[in-house]
């Protein structure tokens, strides 16, 4: 005799997957005497879901249908179902073309993306490039680092000699961190061939935005004097600059009174504290490469850079 149930507006629409439990209660309600109908209104499906459930994963044998043979039925098919293939032909091609014309894998993603392009995170570039190489590809090459390792985080011992009255980056207000506003810079050199000339590079951390210009020498006096030139139209809007560790940044407590600015400096051997500014040196390196000579590099090659 059928067992009149009544179904709860709460109960799983008829897109929800059949779960362990209601297996349970499917087998327990066919024991009971249940017809599939009934046995779906009481769960919230529709009938139809019922009878394909016990079609699919009753006992071939028995016709009988029991919970977890059915839960083993479900997973193995969940197992071999298709899954979506976001690397696709195409967009390996596409993702392959762009590495060849010298896109980082993030210029890559952040280009498809603005051009509604399919293609992958910049992660999954990664891993593609790193697999080609252990196929002997050469993808690898166009990357701007050639896949050349940072250094080692814990290498805090190393020695390499401290500037004076050199104030931590462990000092600089929390809230630069944040790149919200403008006003936090970093600094750098991009050194020329025999680490004679230079190119001093300053950017915004919150912007992006980009100051550039040419040095004879990496001396210090001379490195400090282009700082100071390059950002006399910001002093108004600027707050903080960090720097690496080089010598060239000796005169930096001039720098930090001519332009009102506190001067900080990363961690030996931790580039990633100064991550914004030694991404724009990458992309400043595709137009001078290394063993470049600048010793005749013009202020207008740089601008137009």
């Amino acid at each position: 005799m059928d067992i009149y149930l009544y179904c709860s507006p709460t109960k799983n629409c008829n897109m929800c997957q059949i779960t362990l439990e209601q297996r349970y209660e499917i087998a327990a309600l066919l024991d009971a005497g249940n017809t599939p109908e009934n046995i779906g209104i009481h769960l919230g499906y529709n009938k139809s879901s019922i009878y394909r459930e016990l079609r699919r994963n009753s006992d071939m044998r028995s016709g009988r249908c029991t919970a977890q043979l059915a839960q083993r039925k479900c997973n193995q098919r969940h197992l071999l179902k298709p899954k979506r293939v976001r690397l696709t032909t195409a967009v390996r091609e596409t993702v392959e073309r762009l590495i060849r014309d010298d896109f980082s894998p993030e210029q890559v993603a952040g280009y498809c993306r603005k051009e509604q392009i399919d293609c992958v995170s910049h992660e999954t570039i990664y891993k593609l490039i790193w697999n080609d190489k252990r196929c002997n590809g050469d993808l690898f090459r166009h990357l701007r680092r050639r896949g050349r390792r940072n250094r080692k985080r814990g290498a805090v011992n190393d020695a390499r000699g401290l500037l004076t009255d050199r104030v931590g980056i462990e000092k600089r207000p929390r809230e630069v961190e944040l790149k919200k506003d403008f006003g936090d810079l970093e600094v750098d050199t991009i050194v020329g061939r025999d680490h004679q000339c230079a190119i001093v590079t300053i950017n915004d951390r919150a912007s992006g935005m980009l100051k550039m210009k040419a040095t004879a020498t990496r001396e210090a006096l001379e490195v400090g004097q282009a700082i100071k030139d390059l950002l006399e139209d910001w002093i108004p809007y600027i707050r903080t600059i960090t720097a690496d560790n080089g010598k060239e940044f000796a005169a930096h407590a001039e720098i930090a009174e001519s332009c009102q600015i506190d001067f900080y400096f990363a961690n030996p051997y931790c580039s990633w504290e100064r991550g914004a500014n030694e991404n724009l040196n990458g992309l400043v390196r595709q137009y001078f490469p290394k063993k470049t000579d600048f010793s005749n590099l013009s202020d207008q090659k740089v601008q137009w850079v």
